[in-house]
């Protein structure tokens, strides 16, 4: 933790008392990952083009995403260890770039099964830099600040989000389906630009360098006696929150397609609600977090996550402009749930197992919920799209469930 003012007051007291040095770090982690969501929404933005181009059925393009996330729980372990042996800074450019080569080269694959491999390969990117810049930003920010800090790190997924959405758009207009998607995944090489940001003037925070000399066994270290049980309910927690936000994020848009009916720019008016809703979620999640617990504030939004999932997709096609609207609260829900993600898992694991700790249960849990993602796929086969999508409903109370193994942490300093 490393605060160099006053605390003052307002809603970005948080962010004028970091150092200069913390405040560069946060810009790096904020484009980061914003960033790695541009990277990964253009491949559902994408899917239905994808499927007509190589002619796929719903199970196989389920595989494509699954094939993303399962790689990320790879790339996520892996980066959690380099980070805490090279660093979290030197971890989140080798992440970024990573993800943006491979995002780049789907565009240019000649068959499904060579978009199938490129597609796990960026997954190994995209699996670590989540991980790598939560942690990095933690490890400046106060304690009773970490939960807001975290939050708006989560926030600039929806704004990837939205940005790929645009380019989506207006990519799919001027376009041919067949080559729009392909120019949607080399516009996925921007965020290599990033890292000569990051080369300059962004360093580990000092709780970090204090540990680093015990970090080079710290994947060994969750699962000694000590951290075990944290590490097999934390994994368990990250698997149900992203077996469900997954569910919804890979399969929405083809939902709307093909369920709904929806052209690409009405399924672009749907989305514009998703968005909106999961921005602000992200961005007040934090005080929930902050203010009521951890784990209070995750238990009420996976509730609230999953009854939304189930209206919106299981309302008849008549109640359109509803679900429309039901849109914003289900993305404000599917959101908020992350926003204190990255300070409680910081927090439940000591200084030397920092990096390995989050990396590993935030991408197990996204690995196996991937799984969710192919089972959708198959499940659409026979109940169709929004019918499979209310699988994401199960994974939601999973992640209620786990929390109970699991202790508070609000107010915990990091050292």
């Amino acid at each position: 933790m490393t605060t160099t003012t006053p605390e003052g007051t307002g809603a970005l007291a948080w962010f004028r008392a970091l150092s200069g040095k913390g405040r560069r770090a946060f810009v790096g982690a904020f484009l980061g990952f914003g960033l790695d969501s541009y990277d990964y929404w253009v491949l559902p933005l994408g899917l239905t083009a994808i499927a007509a181009t190589f002619g796929l059925d719903s199970a196989e393009t389920g595989w494509l995403s699954t094939a993303t996330l399962a790689c990320s729980a790879v790339g996520g372990v892996v980066a959690g260890v380099l980070a805490d042996r090279l660093g979290r800074v030197r971890t989140l450019m080798i992440t970024v770039l990573t993800y943006a080569l491979f995002t780049a080269l789907c565009g240019l694959a000649p068959n499904y099964e060579t978009l199938l491999v490129l597609r796990a390969l960026q997954g190994l990117g995209f699996g670590g830099e989540w991980a790598t810049g939560a942690i990095l930003v933690a490890e400046y920010v106060s304690a009773r600040d970490r939960g807001r800090a975290s939050a708006v790190i989560q926030s600039s997924w929806a704004v990837g989000w939205g940005a790929a959405v645009i380019v989506y758009t207006v990519l799919f207009r001027v376009a041919d389906q067949d080559v729009a998607w392909r120019l949607l995944f080399l516009t996925g090489a921007l965020p290599a630009l990033l890292v000569f940001f990051l080369r300059r003037g962004i360093e580990d925070a000092p709780a970090f360098t204090e540990h680093r000399a015990k970090a080079r066994d710290s994947l060994r270290a969750i699962f000694r006696p000590d951290l075990l049980h944290t590490t097999v309910f934390a994994s368990l927690l990250a698997t149900g929150c992203q077996g469900g936000y997954y569910t919804l994020a890979t399969w929405l848009p083809n939902f709307l397609a093909k369920s709904r009916g929806l052209s690409v720019v009405g399924t672009g008016g749907y989305l514009a609600f998703l968005i909106t809703g999961a921005f602000l979620g992200y961005l007040t999640g934090g005080f929930f977090t902050d203010r009521l617990g951890r784990k209070r504030s995750i238990q009420i939004f996976a509730v609230l996550s999953a009854v939304l999932l189930i209206l919106y997709t299981q309302l008849p096609t008549s109640a359109g402009d509803y679900v429309m609207y039901l849109g914003f609260p289900l993305g404000f829900c599917s959101s908020a749930i992350f926003s204190g993600f990255g300070a409680y898992l910081a927090e439940l694991y000591p200084g030397h197992a920092r990096g390995a700790g989050p990396a590993f249960t935030y991408n197990f849990g996204r690995g196996v919920g991937a799984f969710f993602q192919a089972a959708v796929g198959y499940l659409a086969l026979h109940y169709g799209v929004g019918g499979a999508m209310a699988l994401g409903a199960l994974a939601y109370a999973l992640a209620f469930v786990s929390l109970f193994w699991l202790p508070e942490t609000r107010g915990h300093e990091l050292r």
